[in-house]
């Protein structure tokens, strides 16, 4: 891996401040980090950041990733200058665009009038409908926050709004897949998801049975079903209309071209993080003294994220992997999944095992003929929806043995189960 030419910096003006406490979140115990901060990204720094950041880039095409905390509470005036600044130091032929994650609830007429005008792309983070969605995500005083959130999404349908959502998958929304997938889908519009396993390490004397993660985590099982069953729904009736992220990763990776996504890329490194005093760090999950590359005000921030340092983070990903992942048939599809989940030991005993392995393991696993047959599809110069097809027709005929099947016959579907205990109960 060589220094990276292009690299995509998540930019945080406001730090860990947010109006709401989401008790799963990682990001807010960050303001820890500046005790005597004022987390807030000034003209100045924000003129310095936009400068370097454009200067430094040899794509045609820059994207602006605003996030937090949350970002709007940096106030409307705050982003009007800093697409004047895009456009200041723009380079002849270089594309600038802006994508912003917010959990929406400081949505308004102007927000939406400025983000539709300025073609923002916004994510909006919901995990689901109201039971799921107010388990965890609270605010500071601790109280639901589904309304808003979705008073925030029909203010952005309203303004016309190019928005997708982001999903954190947790205890509470973990065996609901169909549930939080349908909602997202019928009833927020959502056309491009994201769904983003909780895993909080605990080390405390404290945890629950000796569980490694906190009770809000989700397991690695549990998120392997969740994306087998929204998946089992996509493939069949969604494809080409709904965008999940894992399955576009999953299969671009199939396809045998990078995944797009630093979580199952074979190398990470790329994705920097600045918080709102111009440090810049390794990551977004990465953001503590040990991973500080430097600030932007005494170094440029190409340099930093260039760095022979920030190489060899995004080397380790690969080169710290165990050698029971190596071994693994879908290592290509996970590449070993983030390097901050990695806490558990191999079968053998080897460090560095992820903790959601063994659901990775079955959501690839089960993907395999699926991601073959798309792939035949683009490779023929067909659309991937083709899929959609052949699976009602392998629908169809499944019920017709189905149907001729006897309670002590293996089932049909191939479960190795008697039908009387696996479709034949339903």
């Amino acid at each position: 891996m060589r220094a990276v030419s292009s690299f995509d910096v998540m930019v945080k003006p406001r730090g860990a401040m947010c109006n709401l406490a989401c008790e799963y979140c990682y990001y807010l115990p960050k303001e820890k980090l500046y005790p005597d901060g004022s987390f807030w990204m000034d003209d100045a720094l924000l003129d310095t950041f936009t400068r370097q950041y454009i200067e430094a880039q040899d794509a045609p095409q820059v994207t602006f990733a605003w996030q937090g905390g949350e970002p709007l509470l940096m106030g409307l005036d705050f982003f009007r200058r800093a697409v004047e600044l895009q456009e200041r130091y723009r380079k002849p032929g270089m594309t600038i665009s802006n994508a912003l994650q917010t959990n929406g609830t400081l949505l308004d007429d102007d927000w939406c009038h400025f983000l539709k005008e300025r073609c923002f792309l916004v994510g909006i983070s919901i995990d689901g409908p109201r039971e799921q969605h107010d388990a965890y995500r609270v605010d500071r005083g601790g109280k639901p926050t589904f309304e808003r959130v979705m008073a925030g999404v029909e203010m952005l349908k309203k303004g016309g709004v190019q928005f997708n959502t982001l999903t954190c998958v947790h205890a509470a929304n973990g065996d609901h897949p169909l549930a939080v997938y349908r909602f997202l889908r019928d009833r927020v519009g959502s056309s491009y998801m994201q769904f983003i396993p909780v895993v909080v390490h605990d080390t405390g004397p404290g945890r629950r049975g000796g569980d490694p993660v906190t009770r809000h985590s989700v397991r690695a099982r549990q998120y392997g079903e969740f994306l087998k069953a929204i998946f089992d729904e996509w493939v069949r009736r969604d494809v080409g209309k709904v965008f999940v992220q894992t399955f576009d990763a999953a299969l671009a990776s199939w396809a045998g071209q990078s995944p797009g996504l630093c979580v199952y890329a074979e190398t990470c490194g790329t994705a920097p993080v600045l918080e709102h005093n111009g440090d810049l760090y390794s990551c977004d999950h990465f953001v503590d003294p040990d991973h500080l590359l430097g600030n932007i005000a005494q170094t440029g921030i190409g340099t930093l994220a260039r760095s022979e340092r920030q190489r060899r983070f995004g080397l380790a990903k690969r080169d710290s992997l165990p050698q029971y992942c190596c071994e693994c048939p879908v290592l290509f599809a996970c590449n070993g999944g983030c390097p901050r989940n990695r806490f558990l030991r191999t079968p053998t005993g080897e460090p560095g095992l992820n903790y959601l392995c063994a659901g990775y393991r079955d959501f690839f696993t089960h993907v395999i003929p699926y991601m073959r047959s798309m792939v035949e599809e683009l490779s023929a110069g067909r659309p991937a929806a083709n899929i959609m097809l052949t699976m009602a027709r392998k629908d169809a005929e499944l019920q017709q043995r189905l149907a001729k099947a006897r309670r002590n016959d293996p089932c049909p579907c191939g479960s190795g189960r008697k039908f009387k205990h696996c479709h034949g109960r339903r």
